[in-house]
């Protein structure tokens, strides 16, 4: 299960960003650097190719989720948590001999 959502994320993730290189944007965009291979691949209206970048987010954004979901940390800890990712300077009230931690203007 976890092969086929990893390859559905890789796919869809080149997919999308080969669908989005090749779109044609108000200013030319690389569509046009390209060719204009997008016009001749999705067809000359813009319609189908917004569907069909629509369609890959949608796609891509839900293996991403389902692999959050079935992985085996989903639950464990959060970026948020920053109690356990911060070290209080030591002071020398602490008794391990560090030196005095000092403002920054007090350099003398």
């Amino acid at each position: 299960m976890a092969f086929l959502l990893y390859t559905l994320f890789f796919i869809s993730a080149l997919l999308l960003i080969l669908v989005i290189l090749v779109q044609e944007g108000k200013g030319g965009g690389l569509g046009g650097a390209l060719g204009g291979a997008g016009a001749e691949t999705f067809g000359v209206r813009a319609g189908g190719v917004n569907k069909v970048t629509f369609i890959l987010f949608g796609v891509f954004v839900l293996t991403a989720l389902a692999l959050h979901w079935t992985s085996d940390d989903a639950n464990t800890g959060s970026v948020l948590d920053l109690n356990s990712a911060v070290e209080l300077p030591t002071t020398p009230e602490s008794g391990n001999g560090a030196a005095p931690v000092l403002p920054a203007g007090d350099n003398q």
